[in-house]
């Protein structure tokens, strides 16, 4: 499927909704005290236009206005500075204040003075950041136009490089980070490569960095996101209708691959003269699109450069959706092994749901990540998986376990370990299940670790697990009082728990963040399930 573009010829029905076209017009200010020169320069400047677009002529009567002026028009381009005004040195000043100050760099600065014996021409570029020095005599109407020109030119070209090295950041950023991303971190891609995408068409073609529109959609089956947006079609309330119509249009325009001629009645026309529609395909599937509003040609080597840098979207998509599936397919993993554990054992089956939800709060307490948290729970859930390979006998027992038994019952770390070894992606709940049974004094089973040598979410689990083991009701035993367990879970702070974690179980149980899982804990086991 090929780049779509709408000729300027192509015959369409501008709605009201529809806004003209965008043409920003280059600021340029004028800061003289004398009204006569603002005048003739104004003038002079009379339907001067650079790379398609007018001038906006901003006047300030002195260093003053001018402050003014550059707080309510941060984007002037151009500013001609007259040097002797309030005082002998305000337009110096003011150049100080700009780049200094103000930390604006983009802005061009051209002193223009009419009496040079003041601020010297050599002493004015060497001590102050200006672009050009100009006595007032030199600027006849062509002098001025020239001088005009070069700034705008000048401002034009810094521009692009700062939103070239603007949308380079971003993707460097998160290009670490691209077989993990995240929706958050999806997006921010898209706005580097959108950036880069605007900044691209700058060169080579003239006045299109203020003047190009664009946005970055995806379709995922029927479900359309926007992505990133540029210009009129930034995120706002304002446009939401009209960014609504152009995913309808675009929709069809690559489904057809061409821009519709004959729209829904219910539609009006929003792809303006010169817009370009460039499909984003992974093998051969188009998976979205991305749209740009353009009021100038654009090359042959600057289109060939926008499908490179969709074809970089749509690369970053399809990361996005293997990430994610594989994501899935380990979710999935996580929820049939325990269902497994489950089926062994009912009476522990509504224990496993409540580890990972006790897990899970517990993390995000001691200040982890939602999505840190939440890996936590998942491997929690399998933390009595290696109970598959223990008797039924044993684990269905109605009173203590003798040594012998008991000896057997420790077994299920181990074996819960072998299991999770044959995935890599299982290597955190291969942690949890080899070591919540580990104590902070070193007294614990299968390999006698201590303190901060047991693995964090294997310590997270070791205090949930004999909690909600206390509160809940056993083959061999009924069920304690939540005091009672919070006592216990205390009482082995420093021995048993790591106290850091302990100190975060209590708060939470003090605040009442656990005390639906308490509840759920009461309740009657589940009965045992049969296999057919």
């Amino acid at each position: 499927m090929k780049i779509i573009r709408k000729s300027a010829a192509a015959e369409t029905t501008e709605s009201p909704l529809t806004p003209p076209p965008r043409i920003k017009p280059w600021k340029v200010m004028v800061i003289d005290d004398e009204p006569d020169i603002r005048q003739l320069t104004a003038l002079n400047l009379r339907g001067f236009e650079f790379a398609g677009r007018p001038l906006q002529l901003i006047e300030a009567a002195s260093a003053a206005e001018a402050r003014a002026c550059l707080a309510e028009h941060p984007d002037i381009a151009l500013a001609l500075v007259d040097v002797v005004m309030e005082t002998d040195d305000a337009g110096l000043r003011l150049v100080e204040y700009i780049r200094k100050d103000l930390g604006n760099v983009m802005i061009r600065l051209v002193i223009r003075t009419g009496q040079p014996g003041i601020a010297p021409e050599r002493f004015v570029i060497d001590n102050f950041d200006i672009d050009d020095y100009k006595d007032k005599t030199e600027l006849t109407v062509q002098k001025l136009y020239t001088t005009v020109r070069s700034a705008l030119k000048g401002y034009r070209d810094l521009l692009t490089i700062e939103m070239n090295r603007a949308g380079l950041n971003h993707i460097l950023n998160v290009t670490p980070e691209l077989y993990n991303l995240h929706r958050d971190k999806l997006e921010d891609y898209f706005r580097g490569l959108l950036i880069q995408i605007i900044g691209i068409c700058n060169l080579g073609t003239s006045g299109l960095i203020s003047t190009i529109d664009g946005l970055v959609l995806t379709m995922e089956g029927q479900d359309i996101r926007i992505r990133a947006g540029a210009g009129d079609l930034e995120a706002d309330p304002a446009n939401e209708e009209r960014r609504k119509e152009i995913v309808a249009l675009c929709s069809q325009a690559v489904t057809v691959d061409q821009l519709p001629t004959q729209l829904p009645t219910h539609l009006p026309t929003q792809l303006r003269d010169g817009a370009l529609v460039v499909p984003l395909q992974v093998h051969g599937a188009v998976i979205g699109f991305i749209y740009l509003e353009t009021h100038a040609d654009i090359s042959a080597s600057d289109l060939e450069l926008i499908q490179i840098m969709a074809n970089q979207c749509a690369a970053a998509l399809e990361n996005f959706h293997l990430h994610h599936s594989l994501e899935e397919s380990y979710d999935e993993a996580i929820d049939m092994l325990g269902q497994v554990a489950e089926f062994k054992d009912s009476a522990t089956g509504t224990h496993i749901r409540r580890i990972q939800a006790y897990t899970h709060r517990l993390a995000v307490a001691l200040g982890c990540s939602e999505t840190e948290a939440a890996r936590y729970g998942k491997a929690s859930r399998l933390h009595d998986v290696g109970k598959v390979g223990i008797p039924d006998s044993i684990l269905r027992k109605p009173g203590a376990l003798n040594e012998e038994e008991y000896n057997i019952m420790k077994r299920h770390s181990l074996i819960g370990d072998s299991i999770l070894a044959r995935s890599s992606s299982l290597s955190l709940a291969r942690a949890v299940a080899r070591s919540h049974h580990e104590r902070w004094n070193g007294s614990g089973y299968p390999d006698g670790l201590s303190g901060e040598k047991i693995p964090f979410v294997a310590r997270l689990v070791a205090v949930v697990d004999v909690f909600d083991a206390l509160v809940s009701t056993r083959p061999y035993k009924g069920p304690w009082q939540a005091k009672e367990a919070v006592q216990a879970i205390a009482e082995g702070s420093g021995r048993n728990f790591e106290p850091r974690i302990v100190a975060a179980f209590m708060t939470l149980i003090e605040s009442g963040q656990l005390d639906d899982l308490i509840v759920a804990a009461t309740q009657p086991p589940e009965p045992a399930a049969v296999l057919a």
